[in-house]
């Protein structure tokens, strides 16, 4: 049984060790009363313990899965990165090597060039100086080569030369006292500086020295070259 008090008969008015704040409060004789107010606090506590729970759980979670995320997509990029097709990446072909310049050849020493004949026997240029070289490999241009025979002066060599290592059998005879040769590794082209022009003939003019005298592009006659011969026996 509760005590009366001086507010009602079960009232806690005037305790001095319960908050004020609590208001006034009833004590029952029965503590069955209180049953629905219990279940209900162990189920708020409950839910309450649960959500503690589910803080804790997602917080230790998070960093672990957060690390683990990051780790994937930086393999994934890495693999996209490797596999992906880039434009223009086909396997490229090998570029092809350049060819150096070399500097102009008048007033130098004729480098050593080796020609081919007509039976493919290797014929070294210098063996043949003095000479007027003429190449025909853009135009066989008999006329500048008989040209060139008539006005070369004696013991000077006329030597006609062709790219690639086949002598044209179409020439033979044509010329009487023509040297004619091939030019497998294209050096004379490289060393005059000077691109086939169709229907034309390069002339390339050595004296006995081996010194290159001059180089003349794109022959009209022999005119543009005649007074320089003498110059080859000098």
């Amino acid at each position: 049984m509760g005590m009366p008090e001086p507010h009602g008969p079960w009232s806690t008015d005037g305790l001095p060790d319960l908050p004020p704040e609590w208001g006034r409060v009833v004590v029952p004789d029965d503590a069955s009363a209180l049953a629905q107010e219990a279940a209900q606090v162990r189920r708020e506590l409950r839910e309450a313990h649960r959500d503690a729970r589910r803080r804790s759980w997602r917080g230790t979670l998070t960093l672990p899965v957060l690390i683990l995320v990051v780790a994937v997509l930086a393999t994934l990029a890495g693999l996209v990165t490797v596999t992906w097709p880039r434009a223009g990446s086909s396997t490229p072909s090998a570029p092809a090597t350049a060819r150096e310049p070399l500097p102009d050849p008048v007033g130098r020493p004729l480098p050593a060039l080796d020609l081919v004949d007509e039976a493919q026997v290797p014929v070294p240029l210098r063996s043949l100086l003095p000479a007027v070289v003429l190449l025909v490999d853009a135009c066989a241009c008999p006329q500048r080569v008989t040209e060139a025979v008539r006005a070369a002066p004696p013991g000077v060599q006329v030597v006609t030369v062709v790219g690639g290592r086949t002598v044209p059998t179409s020439a033979a005879g044509s010329a009487p006292g023509v040297r004619r040769l091939a030019d497998p590794a294209d050096g004379l082209r490289a060393l005059m500086h000077a691109d086939p022009v169709p229907g034309t003939v390069d002339v390339l003019l050595v004296n006995r020295t081996g010194t290159v005298v001059r180089v003349v592009p794109a022959v009209g006659s022999v005119e543009d070259y005649r007074t320089d011969l003498t110059r080859l026996t000098g």
